[in-house]
C-alpha cells in the first residue's frame, strides 16, 4: 500500500504541538491602520484550531 501524503496546502498553514494544533491568525496583511495597537498585539499571537475542525486537519497533515 503506498504512503500516505501530507495536504501541502495544510503543512503550511497548521504546526502541530504536543496537545493541540497551532495557526496563524487571520485579518493580518493589510490595511492594519484602523486597527488599535492593542488590536494588532493580539492578532499577533499564535491561535489554536478548535476542536471541532482538530480530527480534519490531523487527517491532512497525517498525524
Amino acid at each position: 500500500m503506498p504512503k500516505m501524503k501530507t495536504h501541502r496546502g495544510a503543512a503550511k498553514r497548521f504546526k502541530a504541538k504536543k496537545r493541540n494544533i497551532k495557526r496563524g491568525s487571520a485579518f493580518r496583511s493589510h490595511i492594519l491602520t484602523k486597527y488599535s495597537a492593542k488590536e494588532k498585539r493580539g492578532l499577533r499571537s499564535p491561535k489554536v484550531v478548535d476542536k471541532t475542525d482538530v480530527k480534519s486537519v490531523k487527517l491532512m497533515l497525517g498525524i
